[in-house]
């Protein structure tokens, strides 16, 4: 498989302004993408669980991956909820996947959204991992529009190797990352 423009974009062109920046001596020391988590939650699974597999084969053609279906880890009688039934669904990309993906999500997806402003420099976690919150699934171009029973919105978590917030986020904007300024 064909390495995706974005991997070539890191290697070339962001690890070498990356040393420069942050004086690594050690190669190993450069931040990199490890994974790509995309998470579905459906509270609405509770009455109907035919949503799952429909969010399941919708997170199929966008990952390029068959998701694992998650289930609650207890019951909560509030929501009608009980321990082990299905409240969604997630795929951790890693690899030549990842790359593929996060290609696809910054070149083709997040153009199609509408009033995009940027994405928020806020949503890190304080170890250098980003998440990302989509409202619809549909700005994906496999997602026919017909097909398409509920908008649905998942959230996408990037895990990095950086030590912070400041380093994960001079890698993920020399890659192409469109942030709010």
């Amino acid at each position: 498989m064909a390495n995706s423009h974005l991997l070539q974009t890191y290697k070339s062109e962001v690890v070498p302004q990356l040393q420069k920046k942050f004086n690594y001596k050690n190669t190993h020391q450069i931040p990199a993408i490890r994974k790509v988590t995309i998470n579905i939650g459906l509270g609405e699974a509770v009455q109907n669980p035919k949503v799952v597999e429909a969010a399941s084969k919708q997170l199929t053609l966008i990952a390029g991956q068959k998701p694992v279906i998650t289930r609650a880890k207890k019951s909560i009688a509030g929501f009608k909820l009980r321990e082990g039934m299905p409240i969604g669904c997630m795929v951790t990309l890693r690899n030549q996947q990842m790359w593929n993906f996060l290609d696809k999500l910054l070149h083709v997806a997040m153009p199609r959204i509408r009033d995009f402003r940027g994405i928020s420099p806020k949503a890190f976690d304080g170890l250098g991992n980003y998440t990302i919150g989509i409202k619809e699934q549909l700005i994906f171009p496999e997602i026919e529009f017909d097909d398409v029973d509920h908008v649905r919105g998942m959230n996408i978590s990037i895990v990095t190797s950086a030590p912070n917030d400041e380093e994960s986020f001079a890698m993920l904007q020399d890659l192409g990352f469109p942030f709010r300024k």
